[in-house]
């Protein structure tokens, strides 16, 4: 695939059709969720770089079991601390390039709200790959399982909460939970948890 736009080209059609999910105001009754997770070369979001990215589609308050989308991206080099990257060049799944990655993650997720656990530093890495291609930031509203714990339990503002700890309070399985995609998966269940909960 090529990948035009990079050297001066005119915006790629995906970037279009992903912006134009934002146009017009969107009140829809039923919002379209989409829970997400990554691994990536550290914590840096200016300097680390993502490794895959897991992420399936919640629809009201299930799982919808047909959404899901596993992506692992092509790197030529990796951080000697990087305790994620050393599972992830030796698992063997295919890779693609960071920007047919951005293009598969977009396309999928259109303009659902995103959601993830402490989903601040996964947000602003999707953005750092999307500015190395020459595009804009993401566009879509986005949730955090961490604060809406905080909001669940009454806690102060700021509070930092585990995801394990977060299943063990919410009685959730915790038996995937060392894979990226057990993790969204068990992010996906607290979130539905929580979101029926909290009436979101």
């Amino acid at each position: 695939m090529a990948f035009d736009w990079i050297t001066g080209g005119s915006l790629p059609q995906f970037w279009k059709n992903y912006t134009s999910f934002f146009e017009d105001d969107n009140n829809a009754l039923q919002k379209k969720y989409v829970v997400f997770d990554m691994d990536a070369t550290g914590l840096d979001w200016k300097e680390d770089v993502i490794l895959s990215i897991v992420a399936l589609g919640v629809d009201g308050d299930a799982i919808n079991v047909g959404e899901f989308i596993e992506i692992y991206i092509q790197q030529d080099k990796y951080t000697s601390n990087s305790i994620a990257a050393q599972g992830i060049v030796n698992n063997g799944a295919e890779k693609v390039v960071e920007a047919e990655a951005m293009i598969q993650f977009l396309n999928f997720a259109k303009d659902a709200v995103l959601v993830g656990h402490n989903v601040n530093l996964d947000i602003e890495m999707i953005n750092q790959a999307l500015k190395r291609l020459g595009l804009g930031r993401l566009k879509n509203q986005f949730m955090d399982t961490n604060v809406l714990y905080q909001k669940l339990k009454d806690l102060p503002d700021g509070t930092k909460t585990g995801l394990d700890e977060i299943c063990d309070a919410l009685k959730i399985d915790k038996n995937e939970r060392n894979t990226i995609s057990g993790n969204t998966y068990s992010t996906a269940l607290a979130f539905i948890k929580m979101k029926k909960k909290l009436d979101i």
